[in-house]
């Protein structure tokens, strides 16, 4: 009986420590680490999203970029963090992809991190060089598939959210081409732009400008509805692709075990970033917006992550590109 109630009083204890460290937290600066360069479209994301924060939370949230292995070396070490809230991992589509292109994880993606939230999702964008013969997607479906063996399809490098929507439509038309990596989006754009490859699939926050500008054609976006910043740009579903549907969405994330109170906490912040006016502006500009609260939870979050690998896994077996 007394082993009882000291087992009793032990878990109370436990308790009333965990829920006395969340009405604390957060004590000090948070780290929230971004696993690509500065300047890039998840750090630009990161950093708004971060100011935000730190004004509801009261303490400074700290964007650290931790770049390299395509994003792994940075998810790598939030995973193995303390899990008491402190450091926190931003990241794309990539956490999930890499479960399959990276043969050696020293994590797991789907059960090492407790999720906070979606934040956004970036469109995609079907483009190719100005001088491109086709007129529409339905053209250039029909150019690239009879030409299969002279078009080059750009992409940032392996893993990168310009490559898996290229393997994606090439999966989708049925059609291997050849295909051109890169070390970014940026040189890949600039060859795009002389006319040295022919076609890509890249984010709006990286195509709208140079759209806009005339410097290259765009076909569709890939997305179920329009991108108010291209409303003339038709969707890949309107324009005969509907299996092409991907965007670059990101997610926040802490270190597996993380007291859930401290989660709540950390989840509360970013709904208030992403209902932030400010941040709203900014994300419009980029051509994207915040996730709907509904999609911002840490439980939408941790089942999108596991579906998102099982979708992506047979297009990258299928397609044969790992990374080690």
């Amino acid at each position: 009986m007394r082993l009882k109630t000291f087992a009793v009083a032990a878990v109370a204890l436990v308790a009333a420590a965990g829920s006395a460290f969340a009405q604390s937290f957060p004590s000090r600066p948070i780290t929230m680490v971004v696993p690509f360069a500065a300047g890039g479209p998840t750090d630009t994301v990161a950093r708004l999203v971060a100011q935000s924060m730190s004004e509801t939370l009261g303490q400074q949230v700290v964007v650290e970029n931790v770049g390299g292995a395509g994003g792994t070396l940075g998810a790598a070490r939030v995973a193995k963090a303390d899990a008491d809230g402190y450091t926190l991992l931003l990241h794309h589509i990539g956490q999930a992809t890499s479960a399959t292109l990276y043969r050696k994880l020293p994590y797991n993606p789907a059960t090492d991190f407790a999720g906070i939230g979606l934040v956004t999702d970036v469109p995609m964008t079907i483009v190719a060089k100005k001088e491109f013969p086709a007129k529409d997607l339905k053209e250039l479906v029909a150019y690239v598939k009879a030409n299969a063996d002279k078009v080059t399809l750009a992409n940032a490098g392996v893993g990168a959210a310009s490559h898996l929507c290229g393997m994606l439509f090439m999966k989708e038309i049925g059609t291997q081409l050849t295909t051109v990596p890169y070390k970014g989006t940026g040189p890949a754009m600039n060859d795009l732009v002389g006319g040295q490859v022919d076609v890509m699939c890249d984010q709006t926050t990286n195509t709208t400008g140079q759209i806009k500008g005339g410097a290259i054609k765009a076909y569709a976006v890939t997305t179920p509805t329009k991108v108010a910043s291209l409303p003339d740009l038709p969707t890949t579903k309107d324009a005969g692709l509907p299996g092409v549907q991907v965007a670059v969405w990101h997610g926040l994330y802490a270190p597996k075990g993380t007291p859930a109170d401290v989660v709540q906490k950390l989840n509360g912040a970013l709904l208030a970033a992403l209902k932030n006016n400010t941040v709203k502006a900014r994300f419009a500009e980029l051509g994207t917006e915040p996730v709907s609260a509904d999609r911002a939870t840490p439980q939408v979050l941790d089942a999108f992550v596991k579906a998102e690998i099982e979708r992506w896994r047979p297009i990258i077996q299928d397609a044969g590109v790992f990374a080690d």
